[in-house]
Protein backbone atom coordinates (compact mmCIF):
# COMPACT_ATOMS: atom_id res chain seq x y z
CA UNK A 1 0.00 0.00 0.00
CA UNK A 2 1.08 3.41 -0.38
CA UNK A 3 -0.67 6.73 0.88
CA UNK A 4 -0.38 9.34 -1.60
CA UNK A 5 -0.95 12.17 0.75
CA UNK A 6 2.56 12.24 2.10
CA UNK A 7 6.17 12.59 0.40
CA UNK A 8 7.47 14.96 -2.35
CA UNK A 9 4.34 15.07 -5.13
CA UNK A 10 6.57 14.75 -8.22
CA UNK A 11 7.78 11.79 -7.08
CA UNK A 12 4.92 10.69 -5.55
CA UNK A 13 3.39 10.88 -9.16
CA UNK A 14 6.16 9.28 -11.01
CA UNK A 15 6.39 6.90 -8.81
CA UNK A 16 2.70 5.68 -8.87
CA UNK A 17 2.39 6.20 -12.50
CA UNK A 18 5.18 4.13 -13.80
CA UNK A 19 3.40 0.79 -13.20
CA UNK A 20 0.19 1.87 -14.93
CA UNK A 21 2.30 3.28 -17.74
CA UNK A 22 4.33 -0.03 -18.07
CA UNK A 23 1.21 -2.54 -17.81
CA UNK A 24 -0.62 -0.09 -20.41
CA UNK A 25 2.43 -0.18 -22.78
CA UNK A 26 2.46 -4.09 -22.60
CA UNK A 27 -1.57 -4.19 -23.26
CA UNK A 28 -0.96 -1.75 -26.30
CA UNK A 29 1.90 -4.17 -27.22
CA UNK A 30 -0.64 -6.63 -27.71
CA UNK A 31 -3.34 -4.89 -29.34
CA UNK A 32 -0.70 -3.66 -31.85
CA UNK A 33 0.45 -7.42 -31.93
CA UNK A 34 -3.26 -8.04 -32.59
CA UNK A 35 -3.46 -5.90 -35.75
CA UNK A 36 0.09 -7.04 -37.14
CA UNK A 37 -1.27 -10.64 -36.75
CA UNK A 38 -4.49 -10.56 -38.65
CA UNK A 39 -3.18 -8.11 -41.00
CA UNK A 40 0.15 -10.86 -41.65
CA UNK A 41 -2.44 -13.90 -41.82
CA UNK A 42 -5.72 -12.99 -42.48
CA UNK A 43 -5.18 -10.18 -45.03
CA UNK A 44 -6.43 -6.57 -45.47
CA UNK A 45 -9.84 -7.18 -45.60
CA UNK A 46 -10.09 -9.34 -42.06
CA UNK A 47 -7.61 -6.13 -40.86
CA UNK A 48 -10.30 -3.18 -41.91
CA UNK A 49 -13.19 -5.75 -40.69
CA UNK A 50 -11.61 -5.85 -37.49
CA UNK A 51 -10.91 -1.74 -37.31
CA UNK A 52 -14.67 -1.15 -38.56
CA UNK A 53 -15.83 -1.86 -35.53
CA UNK A 54 -12.76 -0.95 -33.25
CA UNK A 55 -14.38 2.34 -31.82
CA UNK A 56 -17.33 0.19 -30.82
CA UNK A 57 -14.69 -1.90 -29.37
CA UNK A 58 -13.08 0.89 -27.14
CA UNK A 59 -16.70 2.32 -26.45
CA UNK A 60 -17.92 -0.95 -24.13
CA UNK A 61 -14.58 -1.29 -22.87
CA UNK A 62 -13.89 1.73 -22.27
CA UNK A 63 -17.32 2.00 -20.21
CA UNK A 64 -16.77 -0.56 -18.18
CA UNK A 65 -13.19 0.55 -16.95
CA UNK A 66 -14.06 4.16 -16.64
CA UNK A 67 -17.14 2.24 -14.10
CA UNK A 68 -14.40 0.16 -12.23
CA UNK A 69 -11.87 3.77 -11.77
CA UNK A 70 -15.00 5.64 -10.79
CA UNK A 71 -15.85 2.94 -8.10
CA UNK A 72 -11.93 2.97 -6.96
CA UNK A 73 -12.36 6.70 -6.61
CA UNK A 74 -14.45 6.27 -3.59
CA UNK A 75 -12.05 3.53 -2.09
CA UNK A 76 -9.32 6.18 -2.45
CA UNK A 77 -11.27 8.99 -0.78
CA UNK A 78 -12.09 6.84 2.07
CA UNK A 79 -8.84 5.37 2.17
CA UNK A 80 -6.95 8.69 2.18
CA UNK A 81 -9.90 9.04 5.18
CA UNK A 82 -8.17 6.23 7.58
CA UNK A 83 -11.23 4.39 6.90
CA UNK A 84 -10.62 0.74 5.89
CA UNK A 85 -13.52 -0.65 6.84
CA UNK A 86 -15.46 1.28 4.57
CA UNK A 87 -13.12 1.06 1.62
CA UNK A 88 -13.88 -2.78 2.37
CA UNK A 89 -17.44 -2.27 2.16
CA UNK A 90 -16.48 -0.23 -1.25
CA UNK A 91 -14.84 -2.66 -2.86
CA UNK A 92 -17.35 -5.50 -2.43
CA UNK A 93 -20.00 -3.63 -3.84
CA UNK A 94 -17.78 -2.41 -6.90
CA UNK A 95 -17.44 -5.99 -7.44
CA UNK A 96 -21.30 -6.77 -7.43
CA UNK A 97 -22.29 -3.23 -9.33
CA UNK A 98 -19.70 -3.79 -11.48
CA UNK A 99 -20.73 -7.27 -12.70
CA UNK A 100 -24.08 -6.03 -12.38
CA UNK A 101 -23.77 -3.26 -14.60
CA UNK A 102 -22.10 -5.33 -17.08
CA UNK A 103 -24.20 -7.84 -17.58
CA UNK A 104 -26.75 -5.00 -19.15
CA UNK A 105 -24.32 -4.16 -21.68
CA UNK A 106 -24.18 -7.51 -22.53
CA UNK A 107 -27.45 -8.11 -22.90
CA UNK A 108 -28.18 -4.92 -24.57
CA UNK A 109 -25.19 -4.78 -26.91
CA UNK A 110 -25.83 -8.28 -28.63
CA UNK A 111 -29.54 -7.44 -28.65
CA UNK A 112 -29.50 -4.74 -30.76
CA UNK A 113 -25.69 -5.47 -32.79
CA UNK A 114 -27.20 -5.84 -36.30
CA UNK A 115 -28.71 -1.87 -35.73
CA UNK A 116 -25.48 -0.93 -34.05
CA UNK A 117 -23.82 -2.45 -37.49
CA UNK A 118 -26.08 -0.65 -39.59
CA UNK A 119 -25.65 2.36 -38.06
CA UNK A 120 -21.79 2.15 -38.01
CA UNK A 121 -21.65 1.69 -42.26
CA UNK A 122 -20.02 -1.53 -41.35
CA UNK A 123 -19.30 -2.79 -45.47
CA UNK A 124 -20.99 -5.75 -46.45
CA UNK A 125 -18.29 -7.49 -47.43
CA UNK A 126 -17.08 -7.20 -43.78
CA UNK A 127 -20.04 -7.79 -41.74
CA UNK A 128 -19.89 -11.21 -40.93
CA UNK A 129 -16.17 -10.86 -39.36
CA UNK A 130 -16.86 -7.55 -37.22
CA UNK A 131 -20.03 -9.35 -35.88
CA UNK A 132 -18.06 -12.46 -35.10
CA UNK A 133 -15.44 -10.48 -33.71
CA UNK A 134 -17.12 -8.05 -31.57
CA UNK A 135 -19.73 -10.53 -30.09
CA UNK A 136 -16.68 -12.56 -28.63
CA UNK A 137 -15.37 -9.46 -27.11
CA UNK A 138 -18.55 -8.26 -25.73
CA UNK A 139 -19.54 -11.69 -24.21
CA UNK A 140 -16.02 -11.25 -22.09
CA UNK A 141 -16.65 -8.06 -20.91
CA UNK A 142 -17.61 -10.03 -17.55
CA UNK A 143 -13.66 -10.39 -17.28
CA UNK A 144 -12.92 -7.14 -18.01
CA UNK A 145 -14.86 -5.32 -15.35
CA UNK A 146 -14.01 -7.76 -12.91
CA UNK A 147 -10.32 -7.17 -13.32
CA UNK A 148 -10.51 -3.69 -13.66
CA UNK A 149 -12.70 -3.05 -10.35
CA UNK A 150 -9.96 -5.60 -9.12
CA UNK A 151 -7.06 -3.36 -10.32
CA UNK A 152 -8.61 0.10 -10.21
CA UNK A 153 -9.31 -0.80 -6.48
CA UNK A 154 -5.45 -2.23 -5.60
CA UNK A 155 -4.61 1.33 -7.18
CA UNK A 156 -6.85 2.99 -4.69
CA UNK A 157 -4.90 1.62 -1.81
CA UNK A 158 -1.56 2.63 -3.35
CA UNK A 159 -0.30 -0.91 -4.73
CA UNK A 160 0.10 0.03 -8.50
CA UNK A 161 2.39 -2.42 -9.36
CA UNK A 162 0.34 -5.61 -8.86
CA UNK A 163 -1.92 -4.94 -11.62
CA UNK A 164 1.12 -3.94 -13.81
CA UNK A 165 2.55 -7.88 -13.24
CA UNK A 166 -1.08 -9.71 -14.51
CA UNK A 167 -1.05 -7.03 -17.30
CA UNK A 168 2.12 -8.15 -18.53
CA UNK A 169 0.77 -11.91 -17.80
CA UNK A 170 -2.29 -10.72 -19.61
CA UNK A 171 -0.32 -9.41 -22.30
CA UNK A 172 1.90 -12.16 -23.16
CA UNK A 173 -0.54 -14.69 -22.57
CA UNK A 174 -2.83 -12.70 -25.15
CA UNK A 175 -0.31 -12.43 -28.13
CA UNK A 176 0.71 -16.58 -27.32
CA UNK A 177 -3.02 -17.24 -27.97
CA UNK A 178 -3.60 -15.01 -31.12
CA UNK A 179 -1.10 -17.03 -32.54
CA UNK A 180 -1.98 -19.80 -31.83
CA UNK A 181 -5.88 -19.60 -32.62
CA UNK A 182 -5.07 -16.92 -35.54
CA UNK A 183 -2.19 -19.16 -37.54
CA UNK A 184 -2.65 -22.82 -35.92
CA UNK A 185 -6.46 -23.16 -35.05
CA UNK A 186 -7.11 -21.25 -38.03
CA UNK A 187 -10.08 -19.38 -36.34
CA UNK A 188 -9.92 -16.22 -37.61
CA UNK A 189 -11.13 -12.70 -36.57
CA UNK A 190 -12.53 -14.97 -34.14
CA UNK A 191 -10.01 -16.78 -33.04
CA UNK A 192 -8.38 -12.78 -32.13
CA UNK A 193 -11.47 -12.23 -30.08
CA UNK A 194 -11.45 -15.63 -28.06
CA UNK A 195 -7.27 -15.16 -27.28
CA UNK A 196 -8.14 -11.68 -25.88
CA UNK A 197 -11.01 -12.85 -23.51
CA UNK A 198 -9.35 -16.03 -22.20
CA UNK A 199 -6.09 -14.37 -21.43
CA UNK A 200 -8.25 -11.18 -19.56
CA UNK A 201 -10.35 -14.09 -17.43
CA UNK A 202 -6.75 -15.18 -16.41
CA UNK A 203 -5.73 -12.06 -15.23
CA UNK A 204 -8.64 -11.67 -13.59
CA UNK A 205 -8.51 -15.10 -11.20
CA UNK A 206 -4.86 -14.37 -10.73
CA UNK A 207 -5.52 -10.82 -9.37
CA UNK A 208 -8.59 -11.30 -7.28
CA UNK A 209 -6.85 -14.59 -5.74
CA UNK A 210 -3.67 -12.34 -4.91
CA UNK A 211 -6.04 -9.37 -3.89
CA UNK A 212 -7.47 -11.80 -1.11
CA UNK A 213 -4.16 -13.05 0.23
CA UNK A 214 -2.65 -9.84 0.53
CA UNK A 215 -4.67 -7.25 1.85
CA UNK A 216 -6.85 -8.82 4.99
CA UNK A 217 -8.76 -5.95 5.57
CA UNK A 218 -10.33 -6.14 2.03
CA UNK A 219 -11.34 -9.48 2.98
CA UNK A 220 -15.38 -8.45 2.30
CA UNK A 221 -18.09 -10.86 3.81
CA UNK A 222 -22.00 -11.18 2.60
CA UNK A 223 -23.24 -8.64 4.95
CA UNK A 224 -20.58 -6.18 3.03
CA UNK A 225 -22.85 -7.21 -0.30
CA UNK A 226 -25.96 -5.76 0.84
CA UNK A 227 -26.59 -2.22 -0.84
CA UNK A 228 -26.40 1.03 1.17
CA UNK A 229 -27.61 4.71 -0.37
CA UNK A 230 -25.16 5.61 1.28
CA UNK A 231 -22.49 3.71 -0.42
CA UNK A 232 -24.03 2.77 -3.20
CA UNK A 233 -25.04 7.21 -4.03
CA UNK A 234 -21.81 8.00 -4.42
CA UNK A 235 -20.34 4.78 -6.56
CA UNK A 236 -22.64 5.27 -8.67
CA UNK A 237 -22.11 9.20 -9.08
CA UNK A 238 -18.50 8.49 -9.73
CA UNK A 239 -18.68 5.25 -11.25
CA UNK A 240 -21.06 6.03 -13.49
CA UNK A 241 -19.32 9.43 -14.16
CA UNK A 242 -16.45 8.10 -15.52
CA UNK A 243 -17.93 5.68 -17.57
CA UNK A 244 -19.87 7.74 -19.11
CA UNK A 245 -17.26 10.46 -19.59
CA UNK A 246 -14.84 7.76 -21.59
CA UNK A 247 -17.97 6.39 -23.07
CA UNK A 248 -18.82 9.59 -24.70
CA UNK A 249 -15.00 10.23 -25.90
CA UNK A 250 -15.51 6.43 -27.50
CA UNK A 251 -18.59 7.19 -28.93
CA UNK A 252 -17.68 10.49 -30.45
CA UNK A 253 -15.10 8.71 -32.19
CA UNK A 254 -17.65 6.13 -33.15
CA UNK A 255 -19.65 8.74 -34.87
CA UNK A 256 -16.77 9.84 -36.88
CA UNK A 257 -16.03 5.97 -37.76
CA UNK A 258 -19.46 5.72 -39.34
CA UNK A 259 -18.20 8.50 -42.13
CA UNK A 260 -14.98 6.45 -42.04
CA UNK A 261 -16.09 2.94 -43.00
CA UNK A 262 -17.48 4.99 -46.22
CA UNK A 263 -14.36 6.55 -47.31
CA UNK A 264 -13.33 2.43 -48.49
CA UNK A 265 -10.81 -0.38 -47.08
CA UNK A 266 -7.47 1.53 -47.68
CA UNK A 267 -8.94 4.32 -45.06
CA UNK A 268 -10.55 2.30 -43.17
CA UNK A 269 -7.19 0.11 -42.83
CA UNK A 270 -5.59 3.69 -42.42
CA UNK A 271 -7.29 5.05 -39.88
CA UNK A 272 -7.26 1.68 -37.88
CA UNK A 273 -3.61 1.67 -37.76
CA UNK A 274 -2.84 5.61 -37.18
CA UNK A 275 -5.52 5.29 -34.04
CA UNK A 276 -3.29 2.31 -32.42
CA UNK A 277 -0.51 4.59 -33.01
CA UNK A 278 -2.37 7.49 -31.51
CA UNK A 279 -3.19 4.94 -28.52
CA UNK A 280 0.83 4.93 -28.14
CA UNK A 281 1.10 8.43 -28.36
CA UNK A 282 -1.50 9.34 -25.87
CA UNK A 283 -1.12 6.89 -23.79
CA UNK A 284 1.40 8.82 -20.94
CA UNK A 285 -1.94 11.37 -20.63
CA UNK A 286 -4.25 8.66 -19.55
CA UNK A 287 -1.72 6.84 -17.34
CA UNK A 288 -1.19 10.16 -15.73
CA UNK A 289 -5.29 10.91 -15.91
CA UNK A 290 -5.82 7.44 -13.83
CA UNK A 291 -3.00 8.19 -11.38
CA UNK A 292 -4.35 11.89 -11.08
CA UNK A 293 -7.71 10.43 -10.19
CA UNK A 294 -6.56 8.32 -7.52
CA UNK A 295 -3.67 10.86 -6.06
CA UNK A 296 -6.17 13.63 -6.15
CA UNK A 297 -8.63 11.27 -4.56
CA UNK A 298 -6.48 10.53 -1.77
CA UNK A 299 -5.63 14.14 -1.12
CA UNK A 300 -9.13 15.70 -1.60
CA UNK A 301 -9.81 12.65 1.20
CA UNK A 302 -7.36 14.21 3.80
CA UNK A 303 -7.83 17.76 3.11
CA UNK A 304 -4.41 18.29 1.19
CA UNK A 305 -5.50 20.95 -1.48
CA UNK A 306 -1.98 21.93 -1.48
CA UNK A 307 -0.65 18.84 -2.56
CA UNK A 308 -2.86 18.75 -5.26
CA UNK A 309 -1.94 21.82 -7.20
CA UNK A 310 1.43 20.53 -6.75
CA UNK A 311 0.92 17.53 -8.07
CA UNK A 312 -1.08 19.26 -11.08
CA UNK A 313 2.33 20.85 -12.45
CA UNK A 314 4.15 18.26 -12.07
CA UNK A 315 1.53 15.94 -14.09
CA UNK A 316 1.03 18.50 -16.98
CA UNK A 317 4.85 19.44 -16.95
CA UNK A 318 5.68 15.76 -17.72
CA UNK A 319 2.92 15.06 -20.40
CA UNK A 320 4.05 18.40 -22.26
CA UNK A 321 7.41 17.01 -22.64
CA UNK A 322 6.36 13.56 -23.90
CA UNK A 323 4.22 16.01 -26.67
CA UNK A 324 7.15 17.64 -28.32
CA UNK A 325 8.79 13.92 -28.78
CA UNK A 326 6.08 13.11 -30.39
CA UNK A 327 5.80 15.89 -32.33
CA UNK A 328 9.15 14.91 -33.75
CA UNK A 329 8.28 10.98 -34.47
CA UNK A 330 5.22 12.16 -36.47
CA UNK A 331 7.44 13.99 -38.82
CA UNK A 332 10.20 11.65 -38.71
CA UNK A 333 9.72 8.01 -38.26
CA UNK A 334 6.03 7.82 -38.81
CA UNK A 335 6.12 5.79 -42.02
CA UNK A 336 8.28 3.23 -40.34
CA UNK A 337 5.48 2.55 -37.55
CA UNK A 338 2.65 2.79 -39.95
CA UNK A 339 4.38 -0.49 -42.07
CA UNK A 340 5.23 -1.82 -38.69
CA UNK A 341 1.47 -1.79 -37.06
CA UNK A 342 -0.08 -3.15 -40.48
CA UNK A 343 2.77 -5.10 -42.39
CA UNK A 344 0.82 -3.09 -45.41
CA UNK A 345 2.92 -2.59 -48.32
CA UNK A 346 -0.40 0.13 -49.72
CA UNK A 347 1.54 3.87 -50.17
CA UNK A 348 -2.38 4.77 -49.82
CA UNK A 349 -2.38 3.68 -46.30
CA UNK A 350 0.85 4.52 -45.27
CA UNK A 351 0.35 8.51 -46.71
CA UNK A 352 -2.87 8.80 -44.78
CA UNK A 353 -2.12 7.42 -41.61
CA UNK A 354 0.50 9.74 -41.56
CA UNK A 355 -1.23 12.88 -43.12
CA UNK A 356 -3.37 12.17 -39.69
CA UNK A 357 -0.29 11.87 -37.36
CA UNK A 358 1.12 15.09 -38.53
CA UNK A 359 -1.51 17.09 -38.40
CA UNK A 360 -3.28 16.18 -35.05
CA UNK A 361 0.30 15.76 -33.09
CA UNK A 362 0.87 19.79 -33.60
CA UNK A 363 -2.67 20.06 -31.12
CA UNK A 364 -1.03 17.33 -28.75
CA UNK A 365 -1.02 19.97 -25.67
CA UNK A 366 -4.27 20.50 -25.35
CA UNK A 367 -5.02 16.27 -24.82
CA UNK A 368 -3.02 15.60 -21.40
CA UNK A 369 -4.54 19.37 -20.13
CA UNK A 370 -7.87 17.49 -20.77
CA UNK A 371 -6.99 13.91 -19.61
CA UNK A 372 -5.65 15.51 -16.32
CA UNK A 373 -8.13 17.81 -15.65
CA UNK A 374 -11.13 15.66 -15.95
CA UNK A 375 -9.70 12.69 -13.79
CA UNK A 376 -8.16 15.47 -11.33
CA UNK A 377 -11.86 16.68 -11.30
CA UNK A 378 -13.64 13.47 -10.51
CA UNK A 379 -11.14 12.66 -7.98
CA UNK A 380 -12.09 15.92 -5.99
CA UNK A 381 -15.89 14.65 -6.52
CA UNK A 382 -16.54 16.89 -9.42
CA UNK A 383 -18.82 14.94 -11.79
CA UNK A 384 -21.09 16.90 -13.84
CA UNK A 385 -17.73 18.89 -15.34
CA UNK A 386 -15.86 16.06 -16.75
CA UNK A 387 -19.09 14.76 -18.68
CA UNK A 388 -19.94 18.90 -19.27
CA UNK A 389 -16.40 18.16 -21.30
CA UNK A 390 -17.40 14.78 -23.06
CA UNK A 391 -20.36 15.80 -24.03
CA UNK A 392 -18.94 18.84 -26.02
CA UNK A 393 -16.51 16.36 -27.19
CA UNK A 394 -19.08 13.94 -28.88
CA UNK A 395 -21.22 16.69 -30.25
CA UNK A 396 -18.37 17.87 -32.11
CA UNK A 397 -17.41 14.93 -33.14
CA UNK A 398 -21.24 14.15 -34.70
CA UNK A 399 -21.56 17.33 -36.50
CA UNK A 400 -18.41 16.68 -38.62
CA UNK A 401 -18.72 13.19 -39.02
CA UNK A 402 -22.36 14.43 -40.61
CA UNK A 403 -21.52 17.86 -42.48
CA UNK A 404 -17.81 18.43 -42.84
CA UNK A 405 -16.81 14.78 -43.91
CA UNK A 406 -19.18 13.95 -47.21
CA UNK A 407 -17.85 17.40 -48.53
CA UNK A 408 -13.84 17.44 -47.51
CA UNK A 409 -13.95 13.32 -47.24
CA UNK A 410 -10.84 12.44 -44.77
CA UNK A 411 -9.86 15.76 -44.14
CA UNK A 412 -13.13 16.30 -42.10
CA UNK A 413 -11.81 13.26 -39.82
CA UNK A 414 -8.04 14.90 -39.33
CA UNK A 415 -9.29 18.24 -38.55
CA UNK A 416 -12.38 16.92 -35.66
CA UNK A 417 -10.44 16.42 -32.83
CA UNK A 418 -8.85 19.19 -32.45
CA UNK A 419 -11.00 21.17 -33.21
CA UNK A 420 -13.23 20.06 -30.38
CA UNK A 421 -9.93 19.79 -28.16
CA UNK A 422 -9.61 23.42 -28.20
CA UNK A 423 -13.83 23.53 -27.00
CA UNK A 424 -13.60 20.84 -24.74
CA UNK A 425 -10.64 22.05 -22.85
CA UNK A 426 -12.23 25.22 -21.09
CA UNK A 427 -15.01 23.78 -18.88
CA UNK A 428 -12.35 21.76 -17.31
CA UNK A 429 -9.77 24.80 -16.99
CA UNK A 430 -12.50 27.29 -15.35
CA UNK A 431 -14.01 24.30 -12.87
CA UNK A 432 -9.86 23.70 -11.82
CA UNK A 433 -9.67 26.97 -11.24
CA UNK A 434 -12.86 27.68 -9.40
CA UNK A 435 -12.39 24.49 -7.24
CA UNK A 436 -8.71 25.85 -6.68
CA UNK A 437 -9.67 29.63 -5.50
CA UNK A 438 -12.07 28.11 -2.81
CA UNK A 439 -9.83 25.61 -1.49
CA UNK A 440 -7.30 28.43 -1.15
CA UNK A 441 -9.78 30.54 0.63
CA UNK A 442 -10.59 27.58 3.26
CA UNK A 443 -6.88 27.42 4.05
Amino acid sequence: MKDLTKGKPSKIILYFALPILIGNLFNLAYNLADTRIVGTYLGNDALAAVGSISTLNDLLVGFVVGLANGFAVITAQYFGKGKKDIARKIFALSLLIGVLVTALIVVASLTFMDGMLNWMNVMEEHRAASTQYISIIIAGLFFSVFYNVLAGNLRAIGDAYTPLIFLIISAGLNIALDILCVKYLAMGVGGAATATVAAQAVSAVLCFIYTWKKYDFLHFKIQDLVPKKCYVKPMLESGLSMGLMSSLVSFGTLSLQTAINKLGTNTIVAHAATRKLTNLYMLPFSVLGTTMATYCGQNYGAGRYDRIKAGLKSALGYSYIWCVLVVIASYTICPYLIVTITDTKIQEVIDTACLYQRVDTLFYLLVPTISILRNSLQGMGDHITPIFSSGLELAGKVIIAAVLTPVIGYWGIIAAEPAVWIIMVIPLIISMIRRMRMAKTMN
